[in-house]
């Protein structure tokens, strides 16, 4: 069977009796065994997404199937699917099964999507190269000794590797957008409390959003279409209307941008990254847009005020995790005090204890005051900014990463190295607004290079607009 890039074309296919569900699936299933070395899913649903297939096909040859019809996607192991093992990568949540479905895999599930699998991620959504998972790490298929990004590697792997149609991950500084960068898909995270975030793993609570891995934009658009909007289950989720994003995505008009030069004078900008994205801002000028250099002073200090402030949210976050009503339990405990001592030291890895004691620490009494009230201030700073320069801007260009995908092994030794693989992406998360990475060119080596867009609270539609323009010139011009 011949490889589907879009929503569009599977549908196309199937109403000319080319292909049906059941032949997608079959199709994708065989797609994950030839390509299992690659570690993207930890778990296949193959009865289940057959049996899923087979009903959708009774539903289109009945005229009333979901707007998802025909689409197979792979879910990040941080989203609750009832009755499926829900484990986060972590040995922690071991014979763990979730015992209710989260929002946004509902409304997925009553379009008529096609679930296939959980996939790989860093532990707890824990790290920016899927090294830090229990069940080893996900490869890059471009060049397996290369890493996928993370968290949600496994999630952009599966995409990339044609062993799903799209993906939903989640992206808490990052973790959607830097894998799809290094992977050459499409990365997109709405504004903070688009999406419902009831049935997500919490990390860091006032970061985490639901974000999605696409081959292209429309169907980007059209997962978010389904997933946002209020939800009873969860008081931080926005009330606002959803627009239909999959009807919005003509662009024609002619926009203000501006590119962070601060982020384009960074000693640790790759070279041939840099040359890319400022190729592509130069075709953006060409064509009629208006795009100016614009100063973000707190570009260093991104990276710290982020890791302060999720790792204090994740050390509260994680405290549920102690072995006495689900998940790992140490065997070799003698009293109350040991059995959640070794119970989380052997439960969780490294990474992931490195960040619960940082957290810890910054929120002690002694130090609270010194870095977490701090962070909290610089956040603000970086929002006010942010916003700033969105007012005068309908859109801010730079980089996804500031390098093509690093080699495995290459940064684990060194916790600093790995933490500023986010430099770009945090700023988003810290602000609250939409981003996406979409796929513009590649490296001498043949890697993927991401560009990255900015725009205003709930503006996405506007954001999804353009970042298909782009991809559409891109396209033409190759």
């Amino acid at each position: 069977m011949r490889q589907y890039n879009s929503l569009h074309d599977i549908r196309a296919a199937i109403a000319d009796g080319q292909v049906s569900c059941r032949q997608l699936v079959e199709h994708y299933l065989h797609n994950i065994r030839e390509k299992a070395a690659l570690n993207a899913f930890l778990e296949v649903f193959e009865e289940e997404a057959l049996l899923q297939a087979d009903t959708v096909d009774q539903k289109l040859a009945s005229g009333n199937a979901g707007k998802l019809a025909g689409m197979v996607i792979g879910i990040k192991d941080v989203l609750a699917y009832k009755g499926h093992s829900l484990q986060a990568s972590s040995r922690m949540l071991q014979g763990f099964k979730s015992l209710y479905t989260s929002s946004a895999i509902e409304r997925l599930l009553q379009e008529d999507a096609i679930i296939i699998g959980r996939q790989n991620c860093d532990e707890f959504a824990m790290g920016a190269s899927n090294e830090t998972s229990a069940f080893g790490n996900a490869l890059n298929a471009d060049d397996t000794s290369r890493v996928p990004g993370g968290s949600s590697g496994g999630s952009a792997v599966a995409v990339q590797a044609d062993l799903c149609l799209a993906s939903i991950g989640s992206d808490t500084g990052g973790s959607v957008r830097q894998p799809a960068s290094f992977c050459g898909v499409v990365g997109f995270k709405p504004t903070y409390s688009r999406i419902s975030r009831y049935g997500l793993i919490a990390y860091a609570s006032s970061f985490d959003q639901i974000g999605v891995i696409t081959k292209n934009v429309p169907d980007a658009a059209l997962l978010l279409e389904v997933m946002a909007g209020a939800d009873g289950m969860d008081s931080t989720a926005s009330q606002r209307e959803v627009p239909a994003y999959s009807e919005l995505l003509s662009a024609d008009k002619k926009y203000k941008i501006g590119y962070i030069q601060d982020c384009f004078d960074s000693e640790g900008l790759d070279a041939e990254v840099k040359d890319t994205i400022l190729g592509v801002k130069e075709m953006l000028k060409d064509a009629g847009h208006q795009v100016e250099a614009v100063d973000f002073p707190y570009l260093d200090y991104i990276v710290p005020t982020y890791y302060i402030l999720t790792t204090a949210e994740a050390s509260s976050n994680l405290g549920r995790y102690d072995g006495v009503r689900y998940g790992f339990r140490s065997e070799n405990v003698t009293d109350l005090t040991s059995l959640y001592k070794k119970t989380r030291s052997e439960g969780f890895g490294h990474e992931v204890q490195r960040r619960i004691m940082l957290g810890t620490f910054v929120l002690s009494a002694d130090y609270y005051d010194a870095y977490y009230t701090k962070a909290q201030k610089v956040r603000r700073l970086i929002k006010e900014k942010t916003d700033e320069l969105l007012q005068a801007y309908d859109f801010l260009i730079l980089p996804t990463a500031p390098t093509t995908a690093f080699k495995v092994g290459e940064n684990t030794t060194n916790p600093l190295a790995m933490y500023l693989a986010d430099i770009f992406t945090v700023q988003a998360s810290l602000a609250g607004v939409p981003a996406i990475s979409i796929p513009v060119g590649r490296d001498a080596n043949g890697l993927s290079i991401g560009l990255q867009l900015l725009t205003r609270s709930f503006e996405e539609a506007s954001l999804l607009a353009f970042s298909n323009q782009i991809l559409d010139k891109i396209s033409v011009e190759a």
